[in-house]
């Protein structure tokens, strides 16, 4: 359910913007970014603990509580309806089109009638979109650029969403009598950036009541399926799921057969072949006996092959290496130490410093990094020198106040076109640390954006990059840039490479990571959370790094508060000779 609330509380805000009415947008934006990030489902906590506890997530007041409780009573809410009918248009297709905002849907709609993304490709492979107020060919061709980029994305479900719908189906599976254990397999368990559906395997002594039990789930819009060791479904939230009752004996070469990629598989099979061998989902086998099976590690095993983490399997070369039993050891989830990339309300963020730092505490971090937007980027309200300063003064302060976690003075300073930053290096140089990114002008030329972010890495003060393709998943394409020379500009200079954690970012992807390894970079990888909610992110961005074959040693919030801050202290270029 809590996902479709988000999507509810996003057009909201939308919707309302479009109105032209004042603060309420920005409430129903908080609120659905909370309820996307929760770990319990909003159902859950009102049946047990009422409305009250609902207006304890954070960014969720009085009025969005009762709306949630309508929803969970009635599945609709009376406003979002009046809404809709007031602007009939698919929000949610219009606004995942890069470019597509609220005024240009409002504009749209009221000139054109366009209420679908169909409609919207209509219009502007008739060249209708270029002469409306405001728009032009360059914003119509941008348009058509991002239905074609969405269509390449269509039935697919980023990895935020699937794998918190995919726990929740675990967990329910996990409670059916009979069954002794359950496991997600296909991308989700490699932790790819979108899955194209969900696949679990499970044991049970009574197959047939878990497939009953499965196809009948409150999430399944459909069944496609239904046997008594397989089922395949449509969940509501618009993927399919498979499930697969195995035997003891088998579970282990099924867990592998459906986690590797399709090019991992073919790969072993073929080993497989040369060692005499037949491997298949329900084992490894020669002739017809069965040699393996039980245990995934086994199967590797009897293959001469070291077990590898399941981030790997993608045939990048991780099978070689295990054959030489020189895998590397990959940064665990629990390694971090603290997160470097969150914002506040100081900019676009839903809760205060102190509500960070203590939700950070919470977790288990020695340290938050508060890294608020700068004055670049105007609608986040970001700051200038005098604003980041009176944000270093508070943070001072309530460094005396809070104990168990240390708030680490940072800024996102904002790389203009030429490569300059916002903030003067006087004021930099008196934060912790400071990172920098691109937020504008994405359509420059490959040779313009290399030298715009060699320009900012050169600066002494910037000590890392924040999300540096400027890539949303799904959504909106990486800018162009030559990677060659920025990851040998970001060893020379000593610069960090962010890895962010946030679902909508995952910036940089895994096969930059490994190619900047090689150069020598090192990484940091956070959540860039705008919410308390959105600080349990990390394991995102792990996950991320783990499928760049990052280790440890290459993550600087590895390493204990103390050694970090020495770090930071050091002169650039000599933080990693």
């Amino acid at each position: 359910m809590n996902q479709e609330l988000a999507k509810i509380f996003f057009e909201m805000a939308e919707l309302l913007e479009m109105k032209g009415v004042q603060f309420k947008p920005r409430a129903f934006e908080k609120a659905a970014h909370s309820v996307e990030a929760l770990d319990e489902d909003v159902k859950d906590i009102y049946e047990k603990r009422g409305i009250r506890a609902l207006e304890e997530i954070p960014g969720v007041g009085k009025g969005i509580a009762e709306r949630i409780e309508e929803y969970v009573k009635h599945g609709q809410i009376k406003d979002h309806d009046r809404l809709k009918k007031e602007m009939p248009v698919d929000v949610s297709g219009l606004t995942a089109i890069e470019g597509v905002g609220p005024k240009i849907i409002k504009t749209l709609y009221k000139k054109l009638k366009i209420k679908s993304v169909k409609d919207l490709e209509k219009a502007a492979k008739a060249g209708k979109l270029r002469n409306l107020p405001r728009f032009g060919e360059k914003l119509e061709q941008k348009i058509l650029k991002g239905v074609e980029f969405q269509k390449k994305s269509a039935g697919r479900m980023n990895i935020g969403e699937a794998m918190s719908l995919a726990r929740k189906i675990i967990e329910y599976l996990k409670n059916i009598p009979g069954v002794e254990r359950v496991e997600a397999a296909g991308s989700l368990r490699r932790w790819q950036e979108s899955v194209g559906d969900l696949d679990f395997l499970a044991i049970s002594s009574k197959p047939k009541e878990v497939m009953d039990k499965f196809v009948s789930m409150p999430d399944v819009e459909s069944v496609y399926a239904r046997g008594e060791t397989k089922s395949m479904v449509r969940l509501r939230g618009g993927i399919d799921a498979d499930l697969r009752v195995l035997a003891h004996e088998s579970f282990g070469s099924a867990l592998q057969y459906f986690t590797g990629s399709k090019d991992h598989n073919i790969a072993l099979r073929k080993i497989a072949i040369k060692k005499g061998y037949k491997l298949n989902e329900y084992g490894l086998f020669r002739g017809k006996k069965i040699i393996a099976g039980h245990d995934e590690k086994e199967i590797y095993q009897k293959l001469g092959l070291d077990w590898m983490p399941p981030e790997m399997r993608t045939n990048s070369g991780e099978i070689e290496i295990a054959q030489k039993h020189k895998l590397p050891k990959l940064i665990d989830h629990g390694d971090l130490k603290g997160d470097l990339q969150t914002q506040t309300d100081w900019s676009d963020g839903a809760n205060s410093i102190k509500e960070m730092a203590l939700e950070a505490k919470r977790l288990g971090h020695e340290y938050i990094g508060i890294t608020d937007h700068t004055k670049g980027l105007a609608m986040t309200g970001g700051a200038d020198d005098k604003k980041l300063l009176r944000q270093m003064a508070a943070i001072d302060k309530l460094n005396k106040k809070i104990s168990g976690i240390k708030i680490l003075k940072g800024a996102e300073v904002n790389i203009g076109k030429e490569g300059s930053l916002d903030i003067s290096d006087e004021v930099l140089a008196k934060l912790d640390f400071v990172g920098c990114a691109i937020h504008s002008h994405f359509n420059l030329s490959e040779g313009e954006q290399t030298k715009r972010l060699i320009k900012a890495m050169q600066n002494p003060h910037i000590d890392i990059i924040f999300h540096p393709t400027t890539r949303i998943p799904m959504r909106r394409e990486p800018i162009k840039l030559d990677f060659e020379r920025i990851f040998k500009v970001a060893a020379e200079t000593g610069t960090i490479m962010e890895i962010d954690a946030h679902p909508w970012r995952l910036d940089l992807h895994d096969e930059l990571i490994r190619m900047a390894k090689k150069f020598g970079v090192r990484f940091m990888i956070d959540t860039d959370a705008h919410s308390v909610a959105e600080l349990s992110y990390l394991e995102y961005g792990i996950a991320q790094a783990r499928r760049g074959w990052a280790e440890k040693s290459d993550i600087i919030n590895t390493l204990p508060l103390k050694k970090l801050l020495e770090l930071l202290k050091k002169p650039k270029s000599k933080r990693f000779k």
